[in-house]
């Protein structure tokens, strides 16, 4: 973890007033000119003082031979030169009184033995003065509001302040960004690189202390100071500022966590999405998915109850939309029969008035039928956002086609509308310009915008849920003694996890085991017929995989042959279970990530668990309404409702026990590496955990 960065040192960089250029050029095309450049072009108001010992004058400034030579420390030092002269450069900067610096090569130097890596120096020489650092190996930053331009490579002078942060570990991203053509504007643009050690959280705590900020963007790679990166998500939630996130950089799985299924489905990815879903930030998979989000969040609407409403000038399109909601999970509304009738008396005929709405028929009075449906629409209370989807090629006559009707409808409503164009290639830049002029976003993609809507409706439904309610915790005892039960040494077998889930309240079947057929027999008639028989060989972690299994054994003769086949093969002991009702098979579990913690998860079950791959994972305390936000997030969820005339299973049980499991995790979960309660029978009774595993920290 890089540390946290103050915000003295914090603001003295982003808000510098006085700058230092090490490695300052007269060079054509060098980055020591080119950030010279950018302060000065960029309309910095500040001092800038060139450092260079070859040069007596720069662009017009007294270069001087080095930062001691200055007489007085700077806020800010921009450190344009190669690897071989960053310690020196940085040492000198904090030997001068710098209160921070940009870094922009790689920090990069061959291993040699006994000497730590050059990053290391760097970032022990920065923390020993509380010096912020932005860096190594980025493009610097631009505080837009401050016209302050830190980065030695050319960015468009033309660039106005604007209500989003961009914060990335991809310096072409960061530059893509502020390049644009679409008339998103950022008050802060960072270029973080390697974190040093000032991290994203750092810049994410600054940017949510600006009143300007209205969207926090994120391309990231990795959190290096997760409280500190949860905390600046808590503050944004408080302020209600949307914070998007494109996450890259999945890796393999851990080897420790495939141990149980939990782990393997869990993966490198799992604690990303956990967090995220606990603190209501909008993941996206692209920039230009994260750029159509930006547009439709920083116009300032929130999504309204209901679905999308859709309006199209073609019947072909119209099906794309509809066919690409499906595939993105945007719900569409359905919309009363009051508005169908005031929508009937304006189209054509032959034309049905339905959402989404082809409107086009042979042209006629089209100003008034396109914006009477799309009124009559806005005002459908089913409607909670509406997309104006025509493609923005160029117009004649903008004022009286498209672009017209929306800007006469857009002041008219409260609820979110966007034009959504399918084509990006073919919009017309001035047609987009003018409707940005006029308040009204533009989404640049059918499946990018309709994802930007379903985010909008995803940040509606998170900030509507009642403030966090902590579980009941385990009586005292019950926690002491399971937490000197996994610090023993000695692993746990199965009937252990099954007490252990039952001592924290996620309801477990009954079982016991048996080293002899007359102990099964014995255990069988106590627990009562039908039963299941499963191995408990040694090192046997998934029996299934051993065909350790039998199920619904309903008399002692069938005990007797289960029981002889699973000896002579896998040994004598078993465990005899009380079969449970019949359901829908699910797995609870808990995994820990070694940055965030204990992850709590929900997951289509069975022998099929990690093959089919549907899981939610959270982060624990859970309440019932955040526990229930992951049940419904699975792709199994239907099943639970009853298909085919099977009944409806217990949902309300199955939400008990996985906010009881947030409490077992909250209060074991640092000495667990893994817990697998697969499967988790839920059927019309309720639900019940038949098997346990448990994974100790090592």
């Amino acid at each position: 973890m890089s540390g946290r960065t103050s915000d003295e040192a914090l603001r003295r960089m982003l808000e510098a007033r006085s700058v230092a250029v090490v490695g300052a050029s007269g060079r054509e095309g060098s980055v020591g000119r080119q950030t010279l450049v950018e302060l000065l072009e960029g309309g910095f108001g500040g001092e800038v003082f060139p450092v260079n010992p070859r040069y007596d004058e720069l662009l017009g400034l007294r270069c001087y031979p080095s930062l001691a030579a200055l007489g007085r420390p700077v806020d800010l030092v921009v450190i344009a030169v190669g690897n071989a002269g960053l310690e020196d450069a940085l040492r000198g900067a904090a030997e001068a009184g710098a209160a921070s610096a940009v870094i922009f090569a790689s920090a990069y130097e061959r291993p040699r033995k006994g000497v730590p890596p050059l990053s290391a120096r760097l970032a022990r020489i920065a923390r020993e003065h509380g010096m912020a650092v932005c860096g190594a190996n980025c493009m610097g930053f631009v505080n837009l509001e401050r016209n302050l331009r830190a980065c030695g490579f050319y960015e468009p002078k033309d660039l106005e302040p604007g209500p989003i942060a961009f914060i990335s570990h991809s310096g072409s991203a960061f530059s893509a960004m502020l390049h644009n053509g679409r008339g998103l504007r950022f008050n802060l643009a960072v270029s973080a690189g390697q974190e040093l050690v000032t991290t994203a959280a750092d810049y994410l705590r600054y940017a949510l202390s600006l009143d300007s900020t209205r969207a926090a963007a994120l391309f990231l790679e990795t959190v290096r100071d997760p409280e500190g990166f949860r905390e600046a998500l808590r503050r944004a939630e408080e302020r209600d500022v949307p914070v998007v996130v494109l996450k890259v950089g999945r890796e393999p799985l851990t080897k420790e966590l495939v141990l149980a299924h939990s782990g393997a489905l869990a993966g490198e990815d799992g604690a990303y999405e956990a967090l995220f879903e606990a603190h209501g930030v909008l993941r996206v998979r692209s920039l230009d998915e994260m750029a159509d989000t930006l547009a439709l969040l920083v116009a300032g609407r929130r999504a309204a109850p209901g679905g999308l409403a859709s309006v199209h000038d073609s019947g072909g399109e119209r099906a794309l939309l509809i066919d690409t909601a499906a595939e993105v999970g945007v719900p569409l509304a359905r919309i009363s029969e009051e508005t169908s009738a005031r929508m009937a008396e304006l189209l054509d005929e032959g034309l049905p008035p339905v959402n989404p709405l082809d409107f086009w028929g042979t042209g006629k009075d089209a100003p008034a039928v396109v914006t009477g449906c799309v009124r009559a629409l806005l005002d459908d209370p089913a409607v909670g956002a509406l997309a104006f989807c025509v493609d923005l090629t160029t117009e004649d006559h903008p004022e009286t086609g498209y672009i017209g009707m929306a800007e006469e409808v857009y002041p008219g409503t409260s609820k979110p509308m966007a034009m959504l164009s399918n084509l990006s290639s073919a919009i017309d830049r001035e047609d987009v310009r003018r409707l940005y002029r006029a308040g009204i976003p533009v989404l640049e993609g059918t499946r990018t915008g309709l994802l930007a809507f379903r985010h909008l409706f995803e940040l509606r439904d998170h900030r509507a849920l009642p403030p966090l309610a902590e579980p009941e915790p385990a009586p005292a005892e019950v926690r002491e003694r399971w937490r000197a039960r996994l610090s023993s040494g000695e692993p746990l077998g199965e009937l252990e996890g099954l007490a252990l889930l039952s001592d924290f309240g996620v309801p477990a079947v009954p079982a016991r085991r048996a080293s002899s057929l007359e102990e099964a027999a014995g255990a069988a008639r106590e627990l009562g017929f039908p039963v299941v028989l499963k191995t408990a060989a040694p090192g046997v972690l998934h029996r299934s995989e051993v065909d350790g299994v039998r199920l619904g054994i309903g008399a002692e003769e069938q005990l007797a042959a289960a029981y002889a086949d699973l000896a002579a093969r896998l040994g004598p002991t078993v465990t005899v279970a009380r079969m449970a009702p019949p359901g829908v098979e699910l797995h609870l579990g808990i995994v820990r990530d070694a940055q965030f913690g204990p992850l709590v998860m929900v997951a289509a079950g069975g022998v099929l668990v990690e093959l089919l791959a549907d899981r939610k994972l959270g982060l624990p305390p859970l309440d019932e309404p955040r526990a229930r936000r992951l049940v419904d997030g699975l792709r199994i969820r239907p099943l639970l409702d009853g298909v085919r005339g099977r009944p409806p299973a217990d949902v309300d049980a199955l939400v008990r026990a996985l906010v009881r499991l947030s409490a077992l995790a909250l209060d074991l979960g640092d000495l667990l590496d893994a817990l697998d309660a697969n499967p988790v029978i839920c059927g019309p009774e309720g639900c019940v955990a038949v098997d346990a595993l448990v994974i100790r920290r090592a």
